[in-house]
């Protein structure tokens, strides 16, 4: 018997023997487990699944069966123990007249927790409900080692909606709107669809983009055994711990160089070029706009700073909030999403703007993802992020469109932000790509 088996048998044991007020068990395993988290998710047989690895690192976690869903987040903090959390996301556009079939949001207490903060290890259920059905999650889990197999799909075929042409026309159509006033700055998407040779698993893709794409939120939701949501945004919505508050205006993005040299021209250029800054600085001020109702000081780091990933680099600002008293996780997502980087300035008509023009539906992309507890909350922004549908990936991409935007470099600036994910899957030679 492995010792993670044991810790199972130990963990069963616990819930037997717990009171009936006990909410939650959390069980300190002796040694890491043999296999990656994410090797272990996607065996494991019950839904949904959560995977979540925070940007620095310092905590990765798979979530696992559900005693309690969410499609609206806010009743949950009413069943929420002490150290409970709720994992799951709010869609962009879900529940709106384009995309009615969407869950505007999906959350949900798990049963069961597998959880790595820094280098200890615990397994973890959450007892509020059918206790026997958490043994019975805990007896169904796959406990040998399980190693994915290396990503040998290809692409065959790539379409894009919207065309170029047709992004040429929206590009022009957001300016029309800038200078009647009407907005200040829309971000437009693309959604490229990849054809594949195979099926391809998310679990697949998140694992290779866990290993190559660094200083970034890893996450994965697997509502049921045909469609995955997956990504490795370098974006964080909120970190809330207690009445603190951080959030950041990520906006402002060049491609890396291929030399050391043509790299650190390209960031001197993005960090003094006048458009990115601007652009930068509406998703400070729409923040600052958005928080402050809820805030008893708010403090926005005085320099834009760079932040240089595997493909792209972008401009960031850190904003610090002193949270008024009662202020919780879910009035957060509310003040905060969608931000001016990934819908527009203003909000209201940016979305709406969206809403009209874009011809593909976003989902989950530019939504959110992450966790609430009444001790704390963090949620990332769900961009650098794909759909994976068996032979099928959606990838999701998205420009801020200003004064100075031109089309050509906009639908490059896409290219080089899909690259994140898309480089991590082999391309045919004999490539079809379909506008």
């Amino acid at each position: 018997m492995s010792n993670f088996h044991q810790s199972i048998v130990q963990l069963i044991e616990q819930i037997y023997q717990a009171d009936d007020h006990a909410l939650r068990i959390e069980l300190p395993l002796d040694s890491a487990p043999q296999w990656s988290l994410i090797d272990w998710l996607n065996v494991q047989p019950v839904f949904p699944k959560f995977y979540w690895q925070a940007r620095d690192a310092s905590e990765e976690v798979v979530s696992l069966g559900a005693v309690q869903t969410f499609t609206d987040p806010a009743p949950a903090y009413a069943v929420l123990g002490e150290h409970q959390r709720v994992w799951g996301g709010r869609s962009f556009d879900g529940g709106t007249q384009k995309n009615r079939s969407g869950l505007p949001s999906f959350f949900f207490l798990p049963q069961v927790e597998l959880i790595r903060r820094q280098e200890s290890w615990f397994l973890a259920v959450n007892l509020n409900s059918d206790r026997l059905a958490v043994v019975d999650t805990l007896r169904k889990l796959v406990t040998q080692h399980v190693e994915l197999k290396e990503i040998d799909a290809q692409i065959m075929a790539v379409s894009h909606a919207p065309t170029e042409a047709h992004w040429a026309q929206l590009i022009d159509d957001v300016l029309t709107s800038v200078k009647q006033q009407h907005v200040k700055k829309v971000v437009l998407a693309r959604e490229t669809r990849l054809s594949l040779s195979k099926p391809l698993s998310a679990a697949q893709l998140l694992k290779a983009s866990y290993a190559n794409n660094h200083n970034s939120f890893h996450f994965m939701l697997v509502l049921n055994e045909h469609e995955s949501f997956m990504g490795s945004t370098p974006e964080r919505l909120y970190f809330r711990q207690g009445s603190e508050l951080q959030t950041e205006a990520l906006a402002g993005t060049i491609g890396r160089g291929q030399t050391s040299e043509e790299d650190e021209a390209l960031a001197y250029w993005l960090l003094h070029d006048e458009k990115n800054i601007n652009e930068n600085q509406y998703v400070v001020d729409d923040i600052v706009d958005r928080i402050t109702p809820h805030a008893q000081q708010v403090t926005v780091e005085p320099v834009v700073k760079l932040v240089q990933l595997r493909k792209v680099q972008h401009l960031r600002r850190r904003i610090q909030v002193a949270l008024k008293a009662g202020i919780n996780g879910v009035q957060l997502l509310s003040a905060l999403q969608p931000t001016a980087a990934v819908s527009g300035v203003p909000r209201k008509e940016a979305f709406q703007f969206i809403l009209d023009k874009e011809p593909f539906i976003r989902g989950w992309y530019a939504g959110s993802m992450g966790y609430f507890s009444h001790e704390q909350a963090e949620f990332c922004v769900a961009i650098r992020s794909a759909l994976v549908l068996d032979k099928e990936v959606r990838l999701y991409a998205g420009a801020g469109i200003v004064p100075g935007s031109i089309a050509e470099y906009e639908w490059q600036e896409l290219d080089k932000k899909m690259s994140t994910l898309k480089s991590l899957i082999g391309e045919s030679h004999s490539l079809e790509v379909t506008q």
